[in-house]
C-alpha cells in the first residue's frame, strides 16, 4: 500500500510533535504546516489542538482554516479532529461567559463540563453507540488519555438522515460528554489517541485506512 500523505494543521494550538510520532509510526508520512494549499491537497488534514477554544478559533482563521476544512469536506477528503481540534468542528464555544463562532461544521456549544473536580485529566473508556471503523479491532473496554475542562455535552446533529455520524460518549464527575465522532470523511476525537498508546496508535492507523 502506498505511503499516505497527512498534513499535520500548525496554526499555533498544539502538541504537534507528538501527533507527528504517533501518526509516523501508523504509517503515515506528515507534513506540519500552515499552507493552505498543502492542507488542502493532503490525503488526510489532522487538526490538533489545546488550550482554550477562542485562542484556536484566532489561530485557524489566520491561516484560513475553515475554509480549508470545508472545502477538503465539500470533496469528502479526510479530516481528523483531535481535542480543541474537535471542539472547533462545532457551532460555537462559551467559555468564561464569552461565546466564540466555530467552523459550523456540526451544530451544537463546547461549554464547561459541570464537574466537581476540573480538568478532567486521565484515562476513561467510552461508550460507542454503532460498530463504524474508527474503533474497528479496539476492545470496548480499552481506556483512552483525557485533558480537558469543556466538551460538547449534547449532539444536535439531525440523526434521521441515509448515513448517521457514529457518535461516542464518555462521563466525567456525573456530566457526559462527546468523546468521538465519525461522520463520513470528518473524524474528531476528544481524547488525544497521540498520548492513548496502543489503543491510540490503532485508531490513527483505522483512520489512515481511509485515506
Amino acid at each position: 500500500m502506498a505511503e499516505k500523505w497527512v498534513a499535520l494543521l500548525d496554526y499555533g494550538a498544539g502538541n504537534l510533535r507528538s501527533a507527528q510520532r504517533a501518526l509516523e509510526v501508523a504509517g503515515a508520512r506528515v507534513e506540519v504546516t500552515a499552507d493552505p494549499k498543502v492542507a488542502t491537497e493532503a490525503d488526510g488534514l489532522v487538526v490538533p489542538g489545546v488550550g482554550a477554544f477562542a485562542a484556536c478559533m484566532e489561530g485557524l482563521r489566520a491561516i484560513q482554516g475553515s475554509r480549508i476544512i470545508g472545502q477538503r469536506l465539500a470533496g469528502s477528503r479526510p479530516v481528523l479532529g483531535i481535542c480543541v481540534g474537535m471542539q472547533v468542528l462545532f457551532d460555537g464555544g462559551n467559555e468564561h461567559g464569552i461565546e466564540t463562532a466555530g467552523c459550523g461544521e456540526w451544530p451544537g456549544m463546547v461549554t464547561r463540563l459541570q464537574a466537581d473536580v476540573l480538568p478532567h485529566m486521565g484515562w476513561n473508556t467510552v461508550e460507542r453507540a454503532s460498530d463504524g471503523a474508527m474503533f474497528a479491532g479496539i476492545d470496548p473496554q480499552e481506556r483512552f488519555y483525557f485533558v480537558h475542562s469543556y466538551g460538547a455535552r449534547t449532539w444536535e446533529l439531525e440523526t434521521e438522515i441515509t448515513t448517521p455520524p457514529s457518535v461516542a460518549w464518555a462521563s466525567h464527575g456525573g456530566d457526559r460528554f462527546v468523546a468521538a465522532v465519525e461522520n463520513g470523511a470528518l473524524w474528531a476525537t476528544q481524547f488525544h489517541p497521540e498520548k492513548s498508546g496502543a489503543s491510540g496508535l490503532k485508531l490513527l492507523s483505522n483512520w489512515m485506512g481511509t485515506l
